[in-house]
């Protein structure tokens, strides 16, 4: 007798060359032969992290298109579809605190003041004026609010995690926002020498707070915030240099302090930034005191050795891993975005720990616009065509939609074969989860220019298989279920010409 039947299943695949889309195929039949290329056994008695979900970054550039390229009925479908747990099941979304280089209008932090000015009591601390989503609204409040208030609509469990680039210039040694620098440390401001209250450290771990209560005022919950965006990227837009030695200690001695006093259960990541970075072990930059006030490690896979990851992921079992930022260009080929999205991100990423992944910017133009930092041809999750509002959707939507729509909430990852040699070459990989009802995910990534053939069997149900093929640089998903699966449709893609030409910053 078998340990594991199921009433339900739901196969689909996906080419990565895009010539199938999540299309549904069937259940291959139950044998006793093992035919495929691979043998995938699933084991849902070794179980690993807590899988908590996926998304993107809503900066912006991506709410301006949103927002204003789309008009009310365009908007709330596409929203739907990505965030409504009945389709594509999207529940992360990463906001910049503060502006980043995807911006459709100047950079801005909340507390602008002219360097050698200073703002202490945080008085002029402002997310924007007028009215959320009104034309002559400004910052926060002008496209990124109205676009959130929307999505928690639809669906009001959507975690957010909030990202600085830069404190405002007056609090950084520079007395700029952009080409990096650092906050002033050690030196004080206002009337006093208390460090936890006088101090250019304290100051900006109140900054965080307002940012709290002021999304708050709005019915937006922050679920967690990160130090800062990239701290080794001196880059000439927003950005600030923090070392993980200098991020562990303004946690602990001001951010979480700061924060306990009013939101204690806010989540607090460090690193945010790539894997480069994290050449030793972080218990040598974090000690065990440090460790217990931070909840995890934010980090990008823009650079590798992606081996690292064991440097930062090793020392403290309690925090979470979380795959802040990755993007794809227009004109990546198929093999390297799907190496990126599905080989890199979705296999090897999750095998080895990952809780949850967002994206970048969770849409684009047909440009890959606006960008206010000089830039072009990085491409969205979906692309919106910005004169009509039409929608197209890219390999990134996919990969995520993988997880987002055959993942249950509050699934844990399980042990399952993999023959990837770093989740990018060699034959199927493979990542599996178990629902909290009993239902199991699996889903197969083919790192080949070939179509490969994969045997799934699941531990415990003796010497049974089914077979399946993994198109070229694609996936296959499998959920299983006594319940009800969600079997959506993704939607066909509108018709629109990409344009990847030189920058235009606002247009």
């Amino acid at each position: 007798m078998r340990v594991f039947e199921f009433d339900h299943e739901y196969w689909t695949e996906t080419a990565g060359n895009l010539m199938s889309r999540r299309n549904v195929i069937n259940s291959p039949k139950i044998t006793n032969n093992a035919d495929g290329d691979y043998k995938i056994i699933v084991d849902p008695a070794q179980r690993k992290q807590d899988w908590l979900g996926v998304g993107a970054a809503i900066t912006d550039s991506a709410a301006s298109l949103i927002w204003r390229s789309q008009d009310a009925k365009q908007r709330h479908r596409l929203l739907t579809e990505l965030f409504s747990p009945d389709q594509a099941g999207f529940n992360f979304i990463r906001l910049p605190l503060g502006s980043c280089d995807f911006s459709s209008q100047k950079y801005y932090t909340y507390d602008d003041l002219p360097f050698g000015e200073q703002d202490y009591k945080l008085e002029n601390f402002s997310i924007g004026t007028g009215k959320p989503g009104a034309s002559q609204a400004t910052k926060d409040l002008k496209n990124i609010i109205p676009v959130v208030q929307e999505i928690l609509t639809i669906n009001p469990a959507v975690k957010i995690i909030a990202s600085p680039w830069s404190a405002p210039a007056w609090m950084k040694n520079t007395g700029h926002l952009t080409f990096g620098g650092h906050l002033r440390f050690g030196e004080f401001t206002g009337n006093g020498y208390d460090s936890s209250v006088d101090s250019f450290e304290a100051v900006y771990a109140n900054y965080f707070v307002k940012y709290i209560e002021a999304y708050a005022q709005y019915g937006i919950p922050i679920y967690g915030i990160t130090v800062q965006n990239e701290p080794s990227n001196a880059a000439h837009w927003p950005a600030m240099i923090w070392t993980l030695r200098e991020q562990a200690s303004f946690v602990s001695q001001y951010l979480r302090r700061a924060l306990d006093a009013s939101y204690p259960e806010t989540k607090i990541y460090i690193n945010d930034d790539s894997l480069h970075v994290l050449d030793r072990p972080i218990d040598s930059s974090v000690s065990n005191e440090q460790a217990m006030k931070i909840d995890g490690l934010a980090i990008h896979t823009y650079q590798v050795p992606h081996e690292n990851l064991f440097n930062g992921v090793r020392s403290y079992s309690h925090w979470q891993l979380g795959m802040t930022e990755r993007r794809c260009m227009m004109n990546e080929t198929v093999e390297d975005a799907s190496r990126i999205m599905f080989g890199t991100i979705g296999n090897w990423l999750v095998r080895n720990g990952l809780n949850f992944a967002t994206l970048w910017n969770l849409a684009l133009d047909e440009r890959g616009l606006p960008n206010a930092a000089d830039s072009t041809g990085r491409r969205g999750v979906v692309t919106i065509d910005h004169h009509t509002g039409k929608v197209q959707r890219n390999l990134e939507y996919f990969m995520l939609r993988n997880f987002g729509q055959d993942v249950s909430l509050g699934a844990t990852v399980i042990q399952s074969s993999d023959y990837t040699e770093n989740g990018i070459e060699g034959g199927i990989g493979s990542v599996a989860f178990l629902g909290i009802n009993g239902d199991i995910t699996i889903q197969l990534y083919n790192p080949n220019a070939h179509a490969r053939t994969a045997s799934i069997g699941l531990a415990g149900n003796g010497n049974c298989w089914q077979t399946v093929t993994v198109p070229a640089w694609g996936t296959v998903t499998c959920h299983k279920s006594n319940r009800d699966i969600n079997v959506s449709n993704v939607p066909a893609d509108d018709s629109f010409k990409l344009n990847p030409t030189p920058a235009n910053n606002f247009e």
